[in-house]
């Protein structure tokens, strides 16, 4: 079937959705509508409507916006745990890595026996462009001293311009004494880890393209441990909504940085958004009760 719709303006968008029964101030809906994108508040608009695309009666655009803003910061909530997970596990694997092979052991496939061979070109290839469009100090440093010798970094400063992804690639290709290592420091087997790492990445690309949280079936589903009772009694953790990813980053939290208190913060944000549905995100009502959450 050919798409033939025409597109509409701001004014036509915001009548559309208030023929349909949404309760707001036309300019008001305007307004909104060129803050966030149609399509981006349609995601908010949708658990409000019948499946005729009417709203359910008492829809109104101040809950709507309401959840828009609470997952917005959400999302930053998140982006900060994600990013003190990706920094601790980066270091330990590049300290295990090069401790292992030396600092340029990176460039040889061998030492990143889990990569194919177009795995490891196609991973090579990323880092050396990272390294090419670094404006950091410290590369144009290390290439002006020593770039007569070497035209790659040493893996501890490389470390620096690899993406979640590009770590996330080196932490499968390495051997399994390397990812048990890892793994064993959050106490968990390393099948799960790297079952975590895959979907923390997913996570942070849609936070990085300010996706939606909230109401979010996991794409990517991280595996639970089967044998830790934190995990299943008295709360079982479901591994298919935001109560998994916001329990794993807690769980970790606790371990890469026990004196944060973003546990805190989150309770905060639930608190202050408390008319927000939480079993959307996967919260089952003892949640509190977990261990994970003591």
């Amino acid at each position: 079937m050919k798409y033939t719709k025409p597109p509409l303006s701001y004014e036509q968008q915001a009548d559309l959705i208030l023929s349909r029964g949404l309760a707001a101030d036309k300019q008001e809906l305007v307004e909104k509508l060129k803050a966030v994108n149609y399509y981006r508040l349609s995601g908010y608009l949708y658990p409000f409507q019948n499946l005729d695309d009417t709203f359910k009666p008492g829809a109104n655009l101040q809950e709507v916006w309401r959840r828009y803003v609470f997952d917005r910061q959400l999302r930053l909530l998140v982006l900060d745990a994600i990013e003190r997970i990706e920094i601790s596990a980066r270091t330990s694997l590049v300290y295990l890595h090069s401790h292992e092979y030396g600092g340029f052991g990176y460039l040889n496939g061998s030492n990143l026996p889990n990569l194919n061979k177009n795995e490891f070109i196609l991973l090579k290839g990323k880092l050396a462009d990272a390294v090419k469009k670094s404006k950091e100090p410290f590369v144009s440093y290390f290439l002006n001293k020593y770039g007569d010798k070497h035209t790659d970094l040493p893996i501890w400063m490389l470390a620096e311009l690899m993406s979640f992804g590009m770590m996330f690639t080196f932490f499968r290709g390495v051997g399994k004494q390397i990812k048990k290592d890892i793994a064993n420091e959050y106490g968990i087997r390393f099948g799960v880890f790297e079952s975590w790492l895959f979907s923390l990445n997913a996570i942070r690309n849609i936070c990085a393209h300010h996706g939606r949280l909230w109401n979010r079936v996991l794409g990517i589903k991280p595996l639970i441990p089967a044998k830790e009772k934190q995990w299943h009694d008295p709360v079982v953790v479901s591994n298919d909504r935001m109560f998994c990813i916001l329990t794993l980053l807690r769980y970790m939290l606790k371990i890469v940085a026990p004196q944060s208190r973003w546990k805190e913060r989150l309770q905060s944000l639930m608190d202050s958004y408390n008319d927000i549905p939480v079993k959307p995100m996967g919260f089952p009502k003892n949640w509190k009760d977990c261990p994970i959450w003591k």
